[in-house]
């Protein structure tokens, strides 16, 4: 009766703070003058599907933007800028790649740090979600979706930050772009930054030290953009039960390195072509008792390189448009415990050729129809042929009502990391499997999108059927997690409405999936990922610009999970709000004050079964821009 009693005051909670939130979002429009537009640090103000791009402890990062994304969940362990799992469709951590500018940005050792980009957000473009047939031929080796950036033009800024709050966190950041024109219509820019953030963290020992520096070259014409970008990121963070449910204090210690070259040129109608290379290392010092003598060698310590080139290009020829892409990737492994596999060198190799054929409406608008095959290959796996074939209708950007629909299959492939592949199978705290091969991914999705009342939606609807996917699995009386492969089948539905009027802008996201698994002959009792994803998840941010300098930004997310027994200390459904009021005083040019808050409802959901959430954190600060 008393756990009934304190379920039932926990939901009454949530939607009290669900009422509050929506209040403090509408309700305050009529309560000021004339409205103005204040932006608060680090938003894009143009196609953003958040209302608060900007963390609160800590400095921006790609993923910072990903965090109330309708189509993105974000499963964090501390904060989402220390390590959190990016997943698209239900899909695990590692079936989500990322892609910026032509190249497929990829860590070998796990997908826990793919997100693991020492970018900051002003030199990348506004994330695109590419998910189906566009996944197929954009993204690379994964399973469900791309989260795909592009290199943003530099224009003269300066952009300084600051802010302080509680558990004494502390951040800082500056930006600078430079342009200087040149012969032919060309310019020549140059940005570069530096960021850190200090905490002792929401919960004990969940405290983090981060760093990050950045330079970057550009030359850019009305045709053509090269980037060469070199940058470094440092983070040191703890958290109990940061990958472990046995109450252990741990820690990671990430220091990524990223040089990239990019080169895009536009040949008009459609037609173009985009080239680059890029070299990353990895380094993870991991520790599972942060406090425990380890003597001359941590046990865990892990380094990874890659280089890899890329290139695409699109042209029109014979009546269609084709699409080639080509990838080339290399991988090494250093570590002291990923030891047991076959191999810690691999080689990837994935070509694609996809023609497009258009041909008018009477009606206005036209047909598209594509088909294609994608190529994946390693020196150290099978080989895989994977069709893709989609038609579409589209009516245009200006048409009333139904603007573009489409029905599309597309299958992609994947190989696993070398977590999985290299650690021990019969012994220690991660228990590898050396056997595991080639995953597969069959999507067959149908989606709509354009103007309903005012509102501009798209809608899908897939069944995506998962083969040979890795997850990391339980077993009641073993302290370990397990790699083992499952076959999964998962039914979504997804809709996103947004509108903007003089006053705010609204967005809002709602998904829902439906799962079956087959482990085959593995005894598994619960899984950390496969079986960890919201049956049903509701996104919506609003922007309210309430004039005199004032504006109020909140972020909420409405979720019920699917059950687990691995989840202690929170249910299955949460509701969490992130919130900024923002001033600009009228004497102070491009000066903003803003208070900032993370988790305004204090709940206590575990985003990932066993880890624990973190607490409501609250800061003030300062930015100038110019």
């Amino acid at each position: 009766m008393q756990r009934m009693l304190e379920s039932s005051r926990s939901r009454v909670w949530r939607l009290s703070g669900m009422a509050l939130g929506a209040a403090a979002s509408l309700g305050v429009v009529a309560a000021f003058g004339q409205p103005s537009v204040v932006p608060l640090p680090g938003v894009a103000v143009e196609g953003v599907r958040v209302a608060n791009e900007e963390p609160v402890t800590t400095f921006a990062m790609p993923v910072s933007a990903l965090r109330f994304e309708p189509l993105v969940d974000v499963q964090a362990r501390n904060l989402a800028e220390g390590q959190a799992d990016v997943s698209i469709r239900a899909g695990l951590f590692e079936q989500t790649g990322f892609r910026v500018g032509v190249l497929p940005v990829f860590d070998p050792q796990t997908g826990h740090y793919f997100a693991e980009l020492p970018l900051p957000p002003e030199v990348l473009s506004l994330p695109q979600v590419l998910t189906g047939v566009a996944h197929a031929l954009a993204g690379w080796n994964a399973g469900a979706g791309t989260v795909a950036y592009g290199w943003r033009p530099i224009r003269p800024a300066r952009i300084v930050q600051a802010a302080a709050g509680e558990d004494r966190s502390r951040r800082a950041s500056w930006y600078e772009g430079w342009t200087v024109s040149m012969a032919g219509g060309r310019t020549l820019g140059f940005d570069a930054s530096l960021a850190g953030s200090r905490s002792e963290g929401s919960i004990p020992l969940g405290d983090h030290d981060f760093r990050r520096v950045h330079g970057r070259f550009q030359i850019q014409s009305a045709a053509a953009q090269t980037d060469l970008f070199a940058g470094y990121q440092a983070k040191f963070f703890g958290w109990p039960n940061l990958y472990t449910p046995f109450n252990s204090p741990e820690s990671e210690n990430l220091q990524t390195v990223l040089v990239a070259l990019n080169h895009r040129e536009d040949w008009g109608a459609g037609d173009g072509v985009e080239w680059g290379a890029y070299y990353r290392r990895n380094k993870d010092d991991y520790a599972f008792n942060r406090f425990a003598p380890l003597g001359p060698v941590h046990p865990f310590q892990h380094t990874t390189w890659v280089r890899s080139a890329a290139a695409e290009v699109r042209r029109t020829w014979g009546g269609a448009q084709w699409h080639a892409r080509a990838v080339v990737l290399g991988d090494r492994l250093t570590s002291t415990s990923l030891t047991a596999g076959r191999f810690r060198d691999r080689l990837h190799r994935a070509f694609s050729l996809a023609p497009e054929w258009r041909g008018a409406r009477s009606r206005g608008g036209f047909w598209t129809a594509r088909a294609g095959v994608v190529y994946d290959d390693t020196n150290r796996d099978s080989s895989a042929w994977s069709p893709l074939v989609e038609v579409a209708l589209d009516r245009g950007a200006s048409a009333s009502g139904l603007r573009r629909a489409h029905l599309g299959y597309a299958t992609s492939t994947q190989t696993a990391t070398y977590t999985a592949l290299n650690a021990a199978s019969g012994a220690g705290l991660f228990r590898g499997n050396p056997g595991l091969g080639r995953q597969t991914a069959r999507t067959l999705e149908v989606g709509v999108s354009g103007v309903l009342a005012g509102w501009n939606a798209q809608a899908a609807v897939f069944q995506r059927w998962d083969d040979a996917l890795v997850d990391w699995t339980y077993r009641r009386g073993v302290t370990a997690r397990t790699a083992n492969p499952v076959d999964l089948s998962t039914t979504g539905a997804e809709c996103v409405v947004r509108r903007s009027v003089d006053r705010w802008d609204f967005v809002l996201g709602l998904t829902t999936y439906a799962r079956r698994s087959d482990y085959g002959s593995a005894a598994v009792d619960a899984s950390f990922y496969a079986l960890n994803f919201p049956r049903f998840r509701a996104t919506g941010a609003v922007v309210v610009r309430l004039g005199r300098g004032w504006e109020v930004r909140i972020d909420n997310e409405v979720r019920r999970q699917s059950d687990s027994l691995l989840r202690r200390a929170s249910n299955r459904d949460a509701f969490l709000t992130a919130a900024a009021v923002a001033f600009s005083p009228s004497g102070w040019k491009g000066v903003t004050l803003s208070l900032q808050a993370e988790n305004l409802w204090n709940d206590d959901f575990e985003e990932v079964p066993a880890v624990p959430a973190g607490r409501r954190q609250v800061v003030f600060g300062v930015t100038y821009r110019r």
